[in-house]
């Protein structure tokens, strides 16, 4: 059971929030034509939802390796130069995840700090942030376990072994 969360937690979260999103854009619509009212703070909740959602879903991409790639230039390549090239781009990407993860968390901890508090429920504003440097850590996480079961060789890297 642990195993099956550990392996497919991003899933699990994007259909949680799914789910949530699905269930509050559905009680705005009946409440809107039912009562000729809106639930104002719904758009507040989807919104970062969608946010969420998007990194989230994002770890299932980089996992599976269905992240978009113009291979054009390293199909032409050497396989030597090729692996390089490869080898390359992942230091880049997980530069580039790294970063966002530490901002994202910069971000968080100033909300923290600040006070800021959402427009419609009047939240502390790093609620809506706090999974966000965790989604951006995740995501290298499922990049570099595909990566490394590209270097590995592995015959499906979509069956990346559990970690």
């Amino acid at each position: 059971m642990l195993g099956f969360i550990l392996r497919d937690a991003e899933k699990i979260v994007c259909a949680a929030i799914f789910l949530a999103m699905t269930l509050l854009g559905f009680a705005n619509v009946v409440v809107r034509y039912g009562t000729n009212y809106s639930l104002a703070a719904t758009e507040e909740l989807l919104t970062n939802g969608f946010l969420l959602l998007t990194i989230f879903g994002a770890a299932i991409a980089a996992r599976r390796g269905e992240h978009l790639a113009v291979t054009l230039v390293a199909d032409a390549l050497p396989r030597p130069v090729a692996r390089a090239v490869f080898v390359l781009s992942l230091a880049l990407s997980a530069l580039l995840l790294a970063m966002s993860a530490w901002f994202s968390w910069q971000v968080l901890a100033n909300l923290w700090g600040n006070g800021m508090r959402s427009y419609a429920l009047g939240l502390p504003a790093w609620y809506y942030q706090a999974a966000v440097p965790f989604g951006f850590a995740l995501v290298l996480l499922r990049y570099l376990q595909h990566a490394f079961a590209i270097l590995c060789g592995a015959p499906d890297p979509g069956s990346i072994p559990d970690v």
